[in-house]
């Protein structure tokens, strides 16, 4: 057998088959993208099961409900109704006037006629007006915004940087950046107002859980005293003027 030559380091059969490995980062980031799931919840029983990121659609396990999963890319007129556990992003070009829209995500940037709820978080970038209600856990209006709500907007926690007009219950909290300017009635567990940021109308802070049509705290009224001979029920509201 021939001496090895002089400056060659000689390799075993098993080192040498030991650089042709594929590093283990490389193969931790193989198995993370061949297998990143999520969770996602039924519309009808709310029993939430896992899926794969990748899928369009699946079936509840729960109630065999299907469900969607698609994104949705509004560039036109749309009209039908979307109940996705996916995104929905309305482009300045689109026209979405469909009754009810609930996904996960949204970004507003074109004319929406509807109601919209997002599960998670919602981008408003739009001058113009919402008729219908909108919620999310949580809402930023960006800087170039400039918007009108007609209804009520429900939310956890939304920071305002542009202009907005609206009436808005938060359970969480209300943050006006200093470019952001917000007109109208505010109930919230708390409000946070940058310098330079404007707010104009009636606030109630502390309070999240108000029921349609509430907007300052109840007051107790005097209770009547009691009659001989008449018995006391439960105390009904007054019908709203």
């Amino acid at each position: 057998m021939a001496a090895p030559k002089p400056g060659v380091v000689a390799k075993s059969a098993d080192e040498s088959a030991g650089t042709s490995e594929v590093p283990l980062h490389r193969k931790l980031e193989n198995i993370w993208n061949r297998q990143r799931n999520r969770v996602v919840s039924c519309f009808e029983c709310k029993r939430k099961h896992e899926v794969s990121d990748q899928a369009t659609s699946t079936n509840c396990p729960g109630c065999s409900a299907h469900i969607d999963l698609r994104d949705y890319k509004v560039t036109t007129s749309f009209s039908r109704t979307i109940r996705t556990r996916g995104d929905v992003h309305l482009t300045n070009k689109g026209d979405l006037s469909s009754t009810s829209v609930i996904c996960r995500s949204g970004v507003i940037e074109g004319k929406l006629r509807g109601n919209l709820q997002c599960e998670e978080s919602m981008t408003i970038d739009l001058v113009g007006k919402i008729p219908g209600r909108i919620a999310a856990q949580s809402i930023v209006v960006e800087r170039k915004s400039d918007i009108q709500c007609f209804r009520r907007v429900t939310v956890t926690n939304i920071d305002i940087k542009g202009r907005m007009s609206a009436e808005i219950v938060a359970s969480g909290a209300v943050t006006i950046r200093k470019t952001g300017t917000l007109e109208g009635n505010v109930t919230a567990k708390s409000i946070a107002i940058e310098k330079g940021g404007m707010f104009s109308g009636q606030l109630v802070i502390g309070q999240a859980n108000l029921t349609q049509g509430e907007l300052l705290p109840e007051t107790k009224s005097a209770e009547p005293k009691a009659k001989p001979d008449v018995s006391v029920g439960a105390a009904h509201p007054l019908p709203a003027t």
